[in-house]
C-alpha cells in the first residue's frame, strides 16, 4: 500500500496497540503505532496518516483532543475513536463534532479491519477529489483536462504535450462525444498562443449564407443588410488559435477560401480588396474519414493534407474501459458539487454494469449517466442493442473487459491486492495471477 494511505494507532496499552497494529497489517493495511495523543500529533505531521485510530482514554492529552488538533489541521482526515463502555457519551458527542466512527471494546479484529477500510476509503475518495481540484485549477494540465489512465489516454496527452509547442496545424479525429474541442482547448493551452483568443467554429452549424461573412468577415454596405463592418471568426482569432469542428460539413467553395489563407496567411473581408495578415493556429476537428471523403470528391485533398501537419486520434470510450470508473467518479463529483448532492458511492456491482456497456455517445453519454445517478433518476444506465459489444472475437473482449475491471478495482482500492480480491469476490492467488497474466503490477 502507499505510504499516503497508513493507519495511524494512538494507544497506550501495549497489548491493545500490538494487538490493532498487527490486526490491520495481516489485511494488507499498513499500520504504525504510538503510545500517546502527543505521539500521534507529532506522527499526524511527519507521516500524514489517512487515518487516525485512537483511544479515548490517554494519559496527557486525551483522545478527544487529539481528534480537535487533527480536525483543526486537516477536518477531511478521518478520526476513530476507540471506547470503553462507559465512554459511549463521549463518543457521541466525538460524532457530533465530526469523528468518523468510534468501535467499543472490547472489539474483534474483523471489526477494526472494517472500520478501518471503510475511513481509508473515504480518505482515498478525499484525496482522490483534491488531486483532481488541484489539477483542474491548472488549466495549462493536460492530465487533469484529458482524464484517463489508459494507453490510449496517455499516449493522446503525449502527442498534444509534443505538439503543443508547435505552429503546427493539427487535425482531431473521433466519434460523437470524445472529447474533440477539449482537446484542441489543451492543445491552444499548451501553446505560446495560450494568451490569445481561441476560437471555435461549428462548420456544420453554420448557415451556408452566412459561413463566408462569419468566417473572412465583411465591410459596411457589402450585402443587404450588412450595416457595419464585421470582424470574422479568422481575424478574431489573430495572434491564437482558430477551432474548426466537424470540418467535413464546410461547402467545397468555402474550402477553397480557407486553403488560401492557410497558404498565405492573409484574408480578405467581403466587399473589401485589402489582404489582412492573420496569424492563427488552425485545429481542425471530424468523426469522418476525410481521405475517404476526397476520394470521393466531396473533400478537397489538397486542404486535408494542409490541415493534417499532425494528426491526434481520439479513442472512442469502449476502447478505454480502464478509464470509465474514473470518469464515472469524477463526473459523479461535479453533479454532485453543481446540484448539492451527496456523492453516492460506486460499488463494484455498478462498476460491472458501468463497463459493460457500449457507450455510441462516449465521454458525453457516461457524463449524462453520472448526473442521472447523483439525481437519483432510475434508468441511469444505458442498455446496448442486439449488436454484441464489439467487432472483436469474444475471447479477446472478454479479456479486455476482465482486464479492465481488475484494473479499476486495484486503483479504487489502493493497489492492495487483499482489498482487491475482496471487491472483485476472487481468491487471492487468482487475482495475482491475473495480475501477473495483464501486466497491471506497475499500474
Amino acid at each position: 500500500m502507499s505510504d499516503a494511505l497508513r493507519v495511524l494507532i494512538v494507544e497506550d496499552d501495549p497489548a491493545v496497540r500490538r494487538g490493532c497494529q498487527q490486526a490491520l497489517q495481516l489485511e494488507g493495511i499498513a499500520a504504525d503505532a504510538v503510545d500517546s495523543a502527543e505521539a500521534g500529533w507529532r506522527a499526524v505531521a511527519e507521516i500524514g496518516p489517512a487515518v487516525v485510530i485512537t483511544d479515548i482514554r490517554l494519559p496527557g492529552m486525551d483522545g478527544m483532543a487529539l481528534m480537535r488538533h487533527v480536525r483543526a489541521l486537516d477536518p477531511d482526515l478521518p478520526v476513530v475513536l476507540m471506547t470503553g463502555h462507559g465512554d459511549i457519551q463521549l463518543a457521541v458527542q466525538a460524532m457530533k463534532e465530526g469523528a468518523q466512527d468510534f468501535i467499543e471494546k472490547p472489539f474483534s479484529s474483523a471489526h477494526l479491519v472494517e472500520v478501518a477500510r471503510r475511513a481509508l476509503e473515504k480518505r482515498r475518495l478525499v484525496l482522490e477529489v483534491r488531486s483532481l481540484r488541484e489539477r483542474l485549477n491548472d488549466s495549462r494540465n493536460v492530465a487533469a483536462r484529458l482524464i484517463g489512465n489508459s494507453a490510449s489516454m496517455q499516449l493522446v496527452r503525449r502527442r498534444i504535450a509534443d505538439v503543443g509547442a508547435t505552429s503546427a496545424d493539427v487535425l482531431v479525429l473521433g466519434e460523437t462525444g470524445t472529447g474533440k474541442e477539449l482537446a484542441a482547448r489543451c492543445l491552444h493551452e499548451a501553446s505560446p498562443r495560450r494568451d490569445g483568443n481561441f476560437v471555435a467554429i461549428n462548420c456544420g452549424g453554420l448557415p451556408e449564407s452566412l459561413i463566408d461573412s462569419e468566417i473572412f468577415g465583411h465591410e459596411m454596405g457589402a450585402f443587404t443588410g450588412a450595416a457595419k463592418r464585421r470582424i470574422g471568426k479568422i481575424e478574431h482569432a489573430n495572434g491564437g488559435t482558430l477551432f474548426l469542428d466537424e470540418i467535413e460539413s464546410m461547402p467545397l467553395a468555402m474550402q477553397i477560401k480557407l486553403l488560401r489563407v492557410l497558404q498565405e496567411r492573409t484574408l480578405e473581408r467581403l466587399g473589401s480588396n485589402q489582404p489582412i495578415a492573420v496569424d492563427c493556429r488552425v485545429i481542425a476537428a471530424t468523426k469522418v474519414d476525410l481521405k475517404d471523403l476526397s476520394a470521393q470528391g466531396s473533400f478537397r485533398a489538397d486542404l486535408y493534407y494542409r490541415l493534417a501537419v499532425a494528426t491526434i486520434p481520439l479513442p472512442p470510450l469502449r476502447e478505454r474501459r480502464d478509464d470509465i470508473g474514473l470518469l464515472f467518479e469524477h463526473f459523479a463529483e461535479l453533479a454532485a458539487s453543481r446540484y448539492g448532492k451527496p456523492m453516492p458511492r460506486l460499488d463494484s456491482e455498478r462498476l460491472t454494469a458501468l463497463m459493460s456497456q457500449q457507450w455510441p455517445g462516449n465521454v458525453r453519454e457516461l457524463r449524462n449517466a453520472a448526473d442521472r445517478w447523483v439525481l437519483g433518476v432510475e434508468g441511469g444506465l444505458p442498455v446496448d442493442g442486439a449488436d454484441g459489444p464489439s467487432g472483436r472475437p469474444l475471447a479477446e473482449t472478454m479479456e479486455a473487459f476482465e482486464r479492465s475491471l481488475i484494473a479499476e478495482a486495484l486503483r479504487r482500492n489502493g493497489m492492495s491486492l487483499a482489498r482487491t480480491a475482496e471487491d472483485l469476490r476472487m481468491a487471492k492467488t487468482t487475482l495475482f495471477d491475473k495480475i501477473r497474466k495483464y501486466g497491471l503490477a506497475e499500474k
